[in-house]
């Protein structure tokens, strides 16, 4: 009797672990959609897709690679849409070598295509007064910032990554 409830239980256990191992990969998926905010690149390695790290994705769409500060490394990027997300570990500023000024919040988003990044919030740039920007587009030796009129800058001063300093309000 002994011998057929161990054999029962161990079929019995064997098929709870298949179905709980089975349930994972589900649960991954449903957790990856339900994640908001920077976490979410962590699910995607987890299920196996690589995210390019974002200097190359700006590069890849003709754009300056140092145009973010240093550490906004996570980012999300819809290439259906076109939306991007770059998450920044806290609200910064990044002086480039040109003087210009860049305030940035925690969450950046604009739609990405060849050469431009459009409709963007979470971006200031210093003319006398911190003003939004709206959209960045590049060509080969030049960077144009929208932000209440159009300021065309040096492409050079934007292609080194920058530290971001920390400021209290955005």
């Amino acid at each position: 009797m002994d011998q057929i409830l161990n054999k029962v239980g161990s079929y019995w256990i064997g098929q709870k672990a298949n179905k709980e191992i089975g349930s994972v990969g589900d649960d991954i998926n449903s957790l990856s959609t339900s994640i908001e905010g920077g976490a979410k690149w962590l699910v995607n390695k987890i299920k196996g897709k690589m995210q390019k790290a974002l200097p190359e994705l700006l590069s890849e769409y003709g754009l300056p690679v140092g145009i973010f500060p240093r550490d906004a490394t996570n980012y999300e990027f819809n290439e259906e849409t076109g939306k991007l997300t770059v998450f920044i570990p806290s609200i910064c500023e990044v002086g480039y070598k040109d003087s210009s000024v860049l305030r940035f919040s925690t969450a950046v988003t604009g739609y990405l295509e060849k050469g431009k990044l459009a409709d963007i919030e979470g971006m200031k740039t210093k003319v006398v007064i911190w003003v939004k920007v709206s959209s960045i587009s590049a060509d080969a030796s030049k960077v144009h910032f929208s932000a209440g009129m159009k300021r065309s800058r040096s492409r050079d001063a934007y292609e080194v990554l920058r530290d971001g300093v920390s400021v209290d309000k955005f």
